[in-house]
């Protein structure tokens, strides 16, 4: 679990996006009100992915930053470094579900450039906890809880 995290870590640490929305018209029966706030995801009591959400005009946007974690040498404790924020797109809610795409093109450059979107999923566990998967990996995902912007 904590190599699939690290490896999540890793390849969205760099990602050099602007943030930028995309905005997604959730379904009536839909209530895009539970997926809005700030999501914070830990392992090893190191931040692991921040996710902020809002539906300013109606529609679901929002934008995330995964940390890299890293460390000196083998003795040294692990430290976390926030990569650059990037555009959470193609946004729909499913139920408890909110399902998104992040790009992975400027991860890399420029082996990364011509990467297809990653595919990942936040999934509400209770009230203010969540679950944040990665479609492409499976796994049970990284576990969130909503804090005060």
């Amino acid at each position: 679990m904590r190599l699939r995290l690290l490896a999540l870590a890793l390849l969205m640490a760099f990602a050099q996006l602007p943030l930028l929305a995309q905005t997604a018209n959730p379904s009536g029966t839909q209530d895009p009100s539970k997926f809005v706030g700030v999501w914070r995801g830990q392992f090893d009591n190191l931040p692991g992915a921040d996710l902020v959400i809002d539906n300013e005009g109606g529609s679901l946007h929002g934008a995330v930053v995964f940390y890299l974690h890293k460390r000196a040498d083998t003795n040294s404790p692990f430290t976390a470094t926030p990569g650059l924020p990037g555009p959470l797109l193609n946004l729909r809610a499913e139920g408890p579900t909110l399902r998104f795409e992040l790009s992975h093109r400027l991860a890399h450059p420029p082996r990364t450039l011509h990467d297809p979107l990653m595919h990942f999923h936040l999934t509400i566990t209770g009230p203010d906890q969540s679950a944040l998967g990665n479609d492409d990996e499976g796994g049970l995902g990284l576990p969130m809880k909503r804090t005060d912007y």
